[in-house]
């Protein structure tokens, strides 16, 4: 699938999630909830934002950390699951969860829970 299609895709699956956007970058779309970069669509995967807590849930779901750099386990975007790609509803869930997951280098963030 052509990476900008992919993107309409992720974006109707996000639909009803206030304030999402997607913004054309390297190759790929940054996804943005507001003005918080949370995740990218590059090369036919979406990519979220994670952290030490949430990593499990994608490891234990087969994610792989987005290969960039020296180091790609230790990368914070992981690959979303395609159940959860093709749950609208899980989705937007993963969605809120990564953007409230604070970057890395940043202390603090906002919190949220998936539920």
């Amino acid at each position: 699938m052509r990476d900008a299609s992919f993107k309409d895709f992720v974006l109707d699956q996000l639909e009803g999630l206030e304030g999402v956007s997607a913004r054309a970058m390297f190759g790929g779309h940054g996804l943005y909830l507001g003005e918080e970069f949370f995740g990218m669509t590059w090369k036919g995967r979406l990519w979220l934002r994670t952290d030490d807590r949430s990593r499990g849930e994608y490891e234990a779901l087969g994610s792989e950390p987005i290969p960039f750099g020296n180091d790609p386990a230790g990368n914070v975007y992981w690959s979303v699951p395609e159940d959860v790609l093709e749950d609208a509803r899980r989705l937007r869930e993963w969605a809120r969860a990564a953007a409230a997951t604070p970057r890395p280098g940043r202390r603090g963030g906002r919190r949220s829970t998936r539920g």
